[in-house]
């Protein structure tokens, strides 16, 4: 029933490519990829009778399709539905009518009574309408709500600011403006399902957002996405998202589900906890923030956290935003430092945890005139703690700071994307000031802000309702930081002995440390990017039985099942994962841990039958001794021994491997090797040429054990085709003598589709052919073309094997068939 979705989804594409920067920009507005929608969809609890859907920014109809999908699994539940739908954007209304238009047929055919309004206004400006055109069965409210709001400030001075002031909507932002007004048009029981920014859970711009919401609806569900990218990869969105299910009631639900993700496949590898109400939004806490705790460790980490015992207020500190504004001083600014000048910061002078000045290669002012008009912007000599109140996408901790000790000139300035601490307005002790930078600059505290900060900005208000260490610990603390102590792990350690809350959480900071470090692992002996993950990571740290507290070099290889690796998960690192899930883990790490040499299957019986519920694995005696050696000078070493040793293993496995008989369509019996895409090659072959090439003569067929299995090169010849030895083959070559095409297939599993890039070098590699080029891009099927369509070369063509008699076509001026 993904047909709705599939080329809605291949609509987004069509149209987002058309869409400048700029342009996307000024809509702030990021279409929803199907995967996503599907997803979201999904999330809903109560899909029955009388549907009266919103959707306040349709786009193309990527959610509407989405939701409808979900209507027709259980059409018998379903009386009738009415979508309203809103849109603005000119070159989004042809496709997003069609999606409509097919959606309300798809479910008349089931029996659904349906209809749509579109509207093609501001949802915020017809916010003032107060008569719907829903069913006269329906009241005036929606029963239920899926959006994906566009994300853009709010100008103070525009018509949306005046509009939503009338209705006591005050909110900096329009993706929290589209929930609250989406709210107030709810149904009580009504549900809405969104996808938004993370920075509403925290900071003093939404709060009177976050107070609304948590007045009116009753949070059920949130699902965090803990890359930056992982939910708009093709928009270089960097805020993080979430998306959240809740319901307009007055009853809240004891107990929210939070579930995350961190690979591209939503629904294969969630992990998920159920958290009290008063874990998410702490019962005393004035300011409302959203902790979003996504397993048992986190949760140990804000418990604690939570038990320090001082405000910057007790600690005799105050945090404030840098107050040079260069555009508004810019006459003021410096590029030298001078006898009538004092230094300005940037952030740029804030590199690994220390302050550089002057930076290198100054892009900015490094200094201001001191002068009557700038005095009041300036700050005495001293020792002050910086922080960075952005952190960029290649940072690994969200908070960044330095201490910055006192210079030569009586007076200091500090640019606005700067936070300082001081001490009411002076500098501060200088070991106070080391301590208080070591304990911001530590995985203690990051993993701690991330909680409830899910955005790139780091707010003033969010330092100042922290709670911080004491005075004399923190003392303690700076009085062993030097200038040496650069090195994360060390600061770390540091902080770990010198405070005694660190005794409750060194196992959640311990935890995510072996993670990181077992990812670092798989990417230095070069797994592929599929398994650099979290969840490959966690199959490593089980078969080595490395736990948090484990060195590596202790790493031993015990034989594990599926189920158990999964327990081991949850016991030691706290990440709880639905017994659905063993498949994903099967599937997608522990079958390549076995084709890299790096894992054994059933050492102890190499018979045993695939459906054994005994089938385990063991990591590879070379692959136990490299992972031991991890931290040490013997590394490197290590590695490059074991590469050696796991290419003989497969060259050897190689050897003894089972072969695929293939016919090709001229009846010629061939064998491929099994492994790598040659099942789906051996589709291509059986399937789509007797289809889409009768009669086509097969002249290269690639094999993913040999270089190639059949290459008619004097064939190429008669062409006009010399092929360079060196240029990379497509798959599988067929010359279609009756149209005068030669047909280059690529044949996707581990590797890409027809992208713009390997449609050049295809074309640069058969330039020389009489015969016009068609590139087909093949997949298994549907599920995994939606990982890829982003990236498929317009003028091209997608077959399916799942679904062997259909061909898709992007664009271009016939259905199938080369471009001059």
């Amino acid at each position: 029933m993904t047909f709705l979705t599939d080329s809605t989804d291949i609509a987004r594409i069509h149209v987002s490519s058309r869409l400048s920067i700029k342009q996307r920009s000024e809509l702030g507005q990021f279409l929803t990829p199907a995967p996503i929608a599907r997803f979201m969809a999904g999330q809903f609890s109560n899909l029955v009778g009388h549907v009266s859907l919103l959707d306040p920014g349709a786009g193309v109809g990527s959610l509407t399709t989405a939701f409808v999908e979900q209507l027709l699994l259980n059409p018998d539940s379903i009386e009738s539905c009415f979508i309203t739908a809103y849109e603005v954007e000119l070159s989004f209304l042809s496709s997003l009518n069609q999606r409509l238009t097919e959606c309300c047929i798809a479910l008349n055919k089931q029996g659904i009574k349906a209809d749509y309004c579109l509207r093609e206004k501001s949802f915020i400006e017809t916010a003032v309408e107060v008569n719907l055109p829903l069913f006269p069965e329906s009241t005036l409210c929606f029963t239920h709500a899926i959006l994906n709001p566009p994300y853009k400030k709010i100008n103070s001075q525009s018509v949306e600011k005046k509009i939503l002031s009338s209705f006591g909507v005050e909110t900096v932002n329009l993706y929290s403006a589209f929930v609250w007004l989406t709210m107030l048009q709810l149904a009580q029981g009504g549900e809405m399902v969104a996808i938004t920014p993370r920075s509403f859970c925290n900071g003093m711009y939404f709060r009177p957002f976050r107070k609304a919401l948590l007045q009116e609806m009753g949070l059920n569900k949130i699902h965090v996405f803990k890359s930056r990218s992982a939910a708009f990869a093709d928009d270089d969105v960097l805020q993080e998202n979430i998306i959240f299910h809740a319901v307009k009631t007055k009853l809240k639900p004891d107990f929210v589900e939070v579930t995350n993700h961190s690979g591209n496949a939503l629904n294969e590898f969630s992990e998920a906890r159920f958290v009290s109400q008063n874990e998410v939004v702490e019962i005393n806490d004035s300011e409302q923030f959203i902790h979003i705790i996504t397993n048992s460790l986190e949760d140990a980490l804000r418990v604690q956290m939570g038990k320090l015992p001082c405000t910057l207020d007790e600690l005799g500190l105050e945090v404030s935003t840098g107050p040079v504004v260069d555009f508004r001083l810019k006459s003021a600014l410096r590029s030298c430092l001078d006898e009538k000048s004092v230094p300005l910061i940037y952030p740029e002078s804030l590199i690994a945890e220390t302050i550089s000045f002057p930076p290198k290669n100054p892009r900015k002012a490094i200094a201001i005139e001191q002068n009557q008009a700038t005095q009041k912007w300036l700050i005495q000599r001293g020792w002050y703690v910086l922080t960075k109140r952005f952190s960029a996408k290649e940072e690994k901790r969200r908070v960044v700071a330095a201490a910055c000790s006192p210079m030569d000139e009586a007076f200091l300035g500090i640019e606005n994307h700067l936070n300082y601490f001081h001490a009411k307005g002076e500098g501060m002790n200088p070991n106070l000031a080391r301590g208080l930078a070591a304990f911001l600059n530590s995985t203690l505290f990051d993993n701690y802000f991330r909680q409830f900060s899910g955005h790139t900005q780091i707010n003033a208000t969010d330092l100042r309702r922290i709670k911080y260490p004491y005075k004399n610990d923190l003392i303690s603390l700076g009085s062993q930081i030097n200038d040496s102590i650069s090195n994360r792990e060390k600061l770390d350690q540091l902080v770990h002995t010198t405070l005694s809350i660190m005794s409750e959480v060194i196992n959640a900071i311990q935890a995510s440390k072996r993670i990181e470090e077992a990812l670092a692992i798989l990417k230095d002996i070069s797994a592929p990017r599929e398994q650099q993950n979290e969840r490959s990571a966690l199959c490593l740290l089980a078969l080595a039985n490395v736990r948090p507290e484990t060195l590596w070099s202790q790493a031993t290889d015990p034989r594990r099942r599926i189920t158990e690796m999964m327990d081991w998960f949850r016991d030691y690192y706290g990440k709880q994962y639905a017994p659905n899930t063993r498949e994903t883990v099967r599937r997608q790490t522990m079958h390549q841990f076995v084709q890299m040499g790096l894992v054994i299957e059933n050492p102890d019986r190499p018979d045993r039958p695939i459906n054994s519920p005994k089938w385990c694995y063991q990591l590879h005696q070379q692959a136990l001794s490299l992972l031991q050696s991890y931290g040490s000078e013997l590394w490197e070493e290590a590695r490059q021994n074991y590469v050696v040793s796991v290419t003989n293993v497969l060259q050897d496995r190689e050897r003894n491997i089972s072969l695929i008989p293939v016919n090709l369509p001229n009846g010629q019996a061939i064998q491929l090797s099994s492994g790598g895409q040659n099942l789906l090659i051996k589709d291509i072959l059986e399937k789509f040429c007797p289809r889409f090439t009768p009669g086509g003569i097969v002249l290269y067929v690639g094999d993913a054990g040999n270089k190639f299995i059949v290459n008619e090169t004097h064939r190429f010849r008669e062409i006009g085709v010399e092929l360079n030895p060196h240029g990379k083959m497509p798959d599988l070559v067929v010359h279609y003598e009756e149209q005068g095409w030669l047909v280059l297939v690529e044949a996707v599993t581990s590797h890409g589709p027809v992208n713009l890039k390997r449609r050049n070098e295809l074309k640069q590699l058969f330039k020389s052919s009489r015969e016009g080029l068609v590139f087909v891009t093949a997949f298994p099927s549907r599920k995994e073309m939606t990982r890829y369509l982003a990236e498929i070369s317009w003028e091209t063509e997608v077959w399916v094997a799942d679904q062997p008699d259909h061909m898709i076509h992007f664009n271009g001026e016939r259905f199938l068939g080369p471009y001059e």
